[in-house]
């Protein structure tokens, strides 16, 4: 992906506000997000967890349906990032 930049970041932001927003158009309870635009396309890992906690964290202090987001990562190294960046919020 080369050097990031700050747009890339707010692009990512705006990826999970959106599809929390449409959730809760929907009245949904739950929404479950993959690592977002780590694979494929390359985005660090350890920056796109704390955009990813950062974003959830903003939304859930609207009044909304959703009550459980759950981050679903495929190896134990996400894992550990998502956990990390948690801890440290």
């Amino acid at each position: 992906m080369g050097n990031l930049a700050e747009d890339d970041c707010r692009l990512l932001s705006s990826c999970y506000h959106s599809c929390l927003q449409l959730a809760q158009q929907k009245g949904l309870k739950s929404i479950a997000f993959c690592c977002i635009s780590t694979g494929e396309f390359h985005f660090p890992q350890e920056k796109a967890a704390e955009i990813a906690f950062s974003a959830v964290k903003e939304f859930m202090r609207t009044k909304t349906s959703i009550k459980k987001v759950i981050f679903n990562v495929f190896k134990d190294w996400d894992r550990e990032i998502y956990r990390s960046v948690l801890a440290e919020n």
